[in-house]
Parts: C-alpha cells; sequence; structure tokens
C-alpha cells in the first residue's frame, strides 16, 4: 500500500491504521467482550498484514490493550520492521489528574507494557475528560511536557487525539503538533470535523480519522449493533443507518466500504483508524477499501444530508 507521511518526522503510515481499544475488553463502550486468546490472534494477524500502522492507548481496557500488543510483539521477538505504532498519554483514571508529572507516568506505563523504549507516534488523549483543562495548557503542564518527550527523542512524533471539537480545535492552533486523531466526527453521519481538518491540512498535521464507522454500526449495521457511537440507538436515531443501507442493497455494496472509503477519499487524509477485534477483519477491511463503488452512489449519499453536532454529546463515558 503506498504510504503517507506524518510530517516531517520521516514517519511513513498506510492509509489504514487498525484501532486495537476493543482488544483490551472493553464491554461498556462496545458492548462485548474480547478475551485474551482472541485478541493475541488478532494481533499477530495485524502484525502478519500489509497494514503498517497500529494505535493503542493508555487508558483502553485500563491498560489491557497496550500490554496484550507487548505480549505480542514479545513473542515475536520485537516490533516488525517498519511498523508504526502510536500510543496516547492519559489522565489519571482514578482523579482525572492530567499535569506534566502524570504525562510522564503515563508514557512510562506505557512503554513498560508495550516493552518499547521510544514510541513512534504518542498523543495527548482526552483532555476534555481531565479534572482541569488549565493543567494541561498552561506553562509546564502537559502539553509542555509532551513536547519535551520529542525534544529528548522518546516520542519521534506527537499528536491530539480527542473527542470534542469545540476543546480540541483551539488547542491545535496554539501548538506544532505533528498529527491529530479525530474519531465519529468524520463519517457517512457526521461532518463536525470538516473545519479542523481542512486547517490541519493547511498546517501541515498529519489528520488520522478514526471510527469511520461511527462506533460499529455502519459496519455490522443497524440490526445486528443498534448503536451509535458507543451509545445505544432507537429507530429514530437509526434512521439515516437505515436510509446508507438501503441505498447500499440496492447497489450490492457493503456499507462498511462505503463507510470506510468516505473516510479515505476524502482530500489530504493521512490515514484512517479502524478498530478490529477478530482476525478476519483485516481481510474484509482490506476488501472493502477495494471495493469498486459507483460515482452514482456518492451523490445518492450526498443527498441525504448529515449532521454537523457533537455526535457524543449525550455519551455517557466508561473507559471499559
Amino acid at each position: 500500500m503506498n504510504k503517507q507521511s506524518i510530517g516531517n518526522t520521516g514517519i511513513n503510515v498506510t492509509p489504514l491504521c487498525f484501532g486495537t481499544s476493543g482488544l483490551g475488553n472493553m464491554p461498556d463502550t462496545y458492548g462485548y467482550e474480547v478475551d485474551e486468546a482472541r485478541a493475541r490472534e488478532t494481533l499477530h494477524a495485524i502484525f502478519d498484514s500489509p497494514i503498517n500502522f497500529l494505535d493503542t492507548g493508555n487508558n483502553y481496557g485500563l491498560g489491557r490493550s497496550e500490554q496484550r500488543i507487548g505480549d505480542a510483539i514479545r513473542e515475536r521477538g520485537g516490533l516488525p520492521k517498519g511498523f508504526v505504532l502510536s500510543t496516547k498519554v492519559d489522565r489519571d483514571m482514578a482523579t482525572g489528574k492530567f499535569d506534566a508529572s502524570r504525562v510522564r507516568q503515563s508514557l512510562e506505563e506505557s512503554l513498560t507494557r508495550l516493552g518499547i523504549d521510544t514510541v513512534p507516534m504518542l498523543h495527548l488523549h482526552d483532555p476534555e475528560h481531565a479534572r482541569d483543562l488549565n493543567e494541561i495548557t498552561r506553562e509546564g503542564g502537559a502539553l509542555d511536557e509532551l513536547f519535551r518527550l520529542k525534544e529528548e527523542g522518546i516520542a519521534q512524533s506527537i499528536g491530539l487525539a480527542m473527542g470534542r471539537i469545540d476543546v480540541m480545535f483551539p488547542i491545535l492552533r496554539e501548538r506544532p503538533f505533528d498529527v491529530l486523531i479525530s474519531h465519529n466526527r468524520y463519517t457517512l453521519l457526521n461532518r463536525s470535523a470538516d473545519e479542523m481538518f481542512d486547517y490541519a491540512a493547511s498546517s501541515n498535521i498529519a489528520i488520522l480519522n478514526a471510527a469511520p464507522f461511527a462506533g460499529g454500526v455502519l459496519a455490522k449495521g443497524g440490526a445486528v449493533m443498534p448503536r451509535i457511537t458507543y451509545q445505544p440507538a432507537d429507530e429514530k436515531k437509526l434512521a439515516p443507518v437505515r436510509a446508507i443501507e438501503s441505498i447500499c442493497a440496492e447497489a450490492n455494496i457493503a456499507p462498511g466500504a462505503l463507510a470506510l472509503q468516505f473516510s479515505m477519499k476524502r482530500q489530504n487524509m493521512t490515514s484512517t483508524i479502524v478498530g478490529i477485534t477478530k482476525p478476519e477483519r483485516i481481510d474484509q477491511t482490506l476488501d472493502w477499501a477495494n471495493a469498486e463503488i459507483p460515482p452514482a452512489i456518492w451523490d445518492e449519499i450526498e443527498s441525504l444530508g448529515f449532521d454537523t453536532k457533537d455526535p457524543e454529546a449525550d455519551r455517557e463515558y466508561k473507559p471499559g
């Protein structure tokens, strides 16, 4: 697969990235369990695939995602050559503390679990859920510490990964980030990240769009997974999903292929992060990325319209 560069860092990634939060076993978020054996099998399949990019985070499954990834890396004798591993520093999950010392502590926890000394990509994660945003943005705060980690060579590239655009966009404008991750804000259902993505592209900030399936419903279907952005959805909320599914059924196209390519084909998109929790999803994702979709289908999708409000405004955040 043709690789895209992460700013001027020398890092090059495939246009698809596999997200591994679900591999940390997060039933409160995804509605199902993932045991250790399934996670291990999936991780080895990822490392054997043509995708060179994997994303995790300190608080995914309260550390289980990183630990399982680290176990797989150790079983293989190290991270495969050319593979790009992305993780995130997180607040203290008990207190909400997210100052400079917590950034350093969070990274040390991650490096220990993963069994590595440096990380190719490191993001500050979910500052909107911390106890005090000023603790993060002030001089000598969490963001200053994040950039210091890059200066020290512990992180090769640094980014900002979060949900709320109203909090994320101002921070993004103030700092020379290499990369950003936004989730659920650029999908067939919602395009609230559009303006921010345009700014990032003009500022040489690599764009990683996560959760193109709106939390899974556009991949598994509303009948199988009646949840949108990790929350139960009634028939009224599922109506846009049903409309997309109807168009796809008429054209004999998998809704997941349409949702994935919608993200991948956006101008200046660096990579799309797709969460997977079973090995067979790898080939399915690659098939969807290469599926032929007639141009007329995109016109039909555009006619449906889309939302620009925060898709997680009513979400009850749970780390498990």
